[in-house]
């Protein structure tokens, strides 16, 4: 490759690999497998190791991984929590070995499996649970204290601990707890999480602590970090004194002396992945000794003395027998692959998302096909190609008339999504219902997909009013249910008329209102009656709302039946004012860019604390903009201000314009 060509492609690189950082570790969306983003790492240390020129201290490369969330408070981790360094063959693996075994003949070396989940500290002062905290950035991380006490293999207290015990663990969601989640946001309408450890991670990183609660996280112990008055010699004994104090340690360790016992004990590992509590994408080799490890010691990102060897994604070819069509609760069509069923990361599947039209058509998708199938984050089953097409059968078309109800279809969003129009579609009807009672919308506890397939049965219920007409008598009357939990479902629907006036707009359905944009209408209008009398141009002026949203809020509002809903509700004692302060209106109108990198605020702490004063905060520079906000490294934006002439703050005088709530 020519020095032109790698530069070119460095840069590539490092920009794909900083986009998935921030959707894996800041959105916990990730779009990227774990597998296929270790490439992408490795392919960029090659590069730069190649061409030592090209190579910068901001490269990716030179970073532990991730960014500390502006969401809780940073907390320093002066034992750093580095990452692993990812060997892919078993031939690294021994090569890893003989690396160690030159400089320690007598090395011992353990394995253990690689729990894919959310890396955090646990602090314990005179055996008491004090802090908690995520991995962060490796040496800051943030302080999830609350949310960690609310994980029941956490312990609270540690009889005969030591005066100071600071441990590793990962935070990671069982399989099962998972899976329910999963069927619980499908129902609901919801993009479901796509892999354990992105739900661990969002499940975690909750501002209520309540919603952690309720997910089902556990961890696992691996690795002590600080520890006073207690003195170990290797890894496995300082793991056999941890469980000895009752902390959660991973049992699944074992030690050897030579690189085929490693291997073996790798590839044993890989082929059981299916019979753990938790998800792995690998397994970790460690030295055992801990002398042995300072010796060795580590670079600025990984130590020497481990490797963590990845799991390529298991596929399988199986025949797909079948494509079901269901609908959601917005009326779109959604199409699953049915196929005979395969083993994949130790459970049998037989069923995958299709997505829509577009995705199938770009499969080249028939019945009657040998496809290939895979599990992304070695969960979700996907189609991931067609390995054998019949030429005399055409590519499968969704219905024109919905499998449901009849009506037939229309074609939206450029003609990938169908949708059925017809608002009392059963299938729609029960997840709107589902949607209305979940979590993030009214949080009624209790009321789920099975609670509210029998109260429609029964004809109790037609709309998400007609919940807090119900009595207690009507309830117990129900299969497997009795008066007391009629009555805990009388009190959850009781408690969720307080839920406040963002949970419910999200509720109500409305089609591209998420939880977030919710909430942004919500604070900005303060009451209901206010969000019904906007307008589409005032609801498009909040910022991350926009034209397509605002309209689809102005049209729910102009049906007389969804105006009459909302009545109804509110004459059921359902309350409808926003339980967040309103935002200020210091910065209305004003337009912020932000450029390089500030003192002291992160770039999302300073956008919050803009957009809670009413402004807006773009991402490039025009004559329209207010303020530029410029950092170190700023670089073309504060330049092309500057040629304009607009007025450049640096974080002193943002913060300062914060505090007057005027020019200065």
């Amino acid at each position: 490759m020519e020095r032109k060509e790698a530069e070119a492609r460095i840069a590539w690189l490092r920009g794909q690999i900083e986009h998935h950082n921030r959707q894996y570790y800041l959105l916990d969306a990730p779009e990227l497998s774990d597998y296929d983003y270790d490439l992408l790492t490795r392919e960029l240390r090659a590069l730069e190791e190649e061409y030592p020129e090209l190579d910068t201290p901001s490269s990716p490369t030179h970073r532990v991984g991730g960014v500390a969330s502006a969401t809780f408070e940073k907390v320093p981790h002066p034992v750093p929590m580095l990452s692993l360094q990812d060997v892919f063959s078993t031939e690294e693996v021994r090569q890893f070995i003989e690396r160690v075994k030159a400089e320690m003949p007598d090395a011992l070396f353990v394995v253990e499996p690689k729990i894919d989940g959310l890396s955090v500290s646990l602090e314990y002062e005179a055996g008491r649970f004090v802090r908690g905290s995520t991995r962060g950035d490796g040496r800051v991380g943030e302080d999830v204290t609350g949310n960690l006490r609310t994980i029941r293999s956490v312990p609270m207290h540690l009889p005969k601990a030591p005066a100071y015990l600071e441990v590793r663990g990962e935070i990671y969601l069982p399989q099962e707890n998972f899976g329910r989640l999963v069927e619980e946001q499908e129902l609901a309408g919801e993009t479901p999480f796509k892999n354990p450890r992105n739900a661990a991670a969002g499940s975690l990183r909750q501002k209520d602590a309540r919603v952690t609660a309720r997910r089902g996280l556990d961890v696992r112990i691996f690795n002590i970090q600080r520890a006073e008055g207690v003195t170990f010699t290797s890894h496995s004994e300082g793991l056999d004194y941890l469980r000895g104090l009752g902390l959660p340690v991973n049992l699944s360790y074992r030690r050897f002396a030579d690189a085929e016992g490693v291997i073996g004990e790798i590839l044993r590992i890989g082929d059981g992945r299916g019979e753990f509590p938790f998800e792995i994408d690998g397994a970790v080799v460690k030295v055992d000794s801990l002398a042995e490890r300072e010796i060795l010691g580590a670079t600025s990102k990984f130590p020497r003395w481990a490797v963590a060897f990845k799991y390529p994604p298991e596929e399988k070819e199986t025949v797909l027998s079948g494509i079901e069509v269901g609908v959601g609760r917005t009326g779109a069509l959604t199409p699953t692959a049915v196929f005979e069923p395969v083993s994949l990361a130790g459970t049998t599947v037989s069923r995958a998302v299709l997505h829509n039209q577009d995705f199938i058509e770009e499969l080249g998708l028939s019945v009657g096909d040998r496809i290939v199938v895979r599990k992304a984050g070695e969960i979700i089953p996907e189609v991931v190609r067609v390995a054998w097409h019949d030429a005399a059968q055409p590519v499968y078309t969704l219905p024109e008339r919905c499998p449901s109800c009849g009506e037939r279809v229309v074609a939206e969003e450029g003609g990938a999504v169908l949708r059925c129009p017809n608002l009392r579609c059963p299938a729609q009807r029960f997840r709107r219902l589902v949607h209305f009672a979940s979590r993030d919308a009214m949080d009624i506890d209790g009321m789920g997909p099975a609670l509210v397939d029998a109260l429609l049965d029964k004809g109790l219920v037609l709309s998400p009013s007609d919940f807090y007409t119900l009595t207690s008598a009507e309830l117990a009357g129900l299969d497997r249910m009795g008066e007391k939990s009629a009555a805990n479902i009388l009190a959850a629907l009781e408690r969720s008329k307080h839920a406040g006036l963002a949970r419910l707009l999200f509720g109500l359905g409305i089609r591209g209102i998420g939880a977030r944009g919710a909430a942004l209408i919500a604070r900005t209008f303060g009451a209901m009656e206010h969000v019904m009398a906007a307008d589409a141009e005032e609801l498009a002026k909040i910022d991350s709302v926009g034209g397509v949203m605002a309209a689809s809020v102005t049209e729910y509002f102009a049906d007389r039946e969804n105006r009459a809903e909302v009545e109804r509700l509110r004459a059921l004692g359902v309350e409808m004012i926003s339980l967040e302060e309103p935002a200020g209106e210091a910065f209305a109108g004003k337009i912020f860019v932000l450029t390089g990198t500030l003192p002291t605020l992160t770039r999302a702490e300073a956008k919050a604390k803009i957009e809670a004063q009413g402004g807006k905060v773009s991402s490039s520079v025009s004559k329209k903009t207010d303020y530029v906000v410029a950092g170190e490294e700023a670089g073309s934006k504060l330049t092309k201000a500057q040629q304009l002439g607009l007025r450049v703050l640096d974080e002193a005088g943002l913060l300062a314009l914060l505090e007057n709530g005027a020019d200065l």
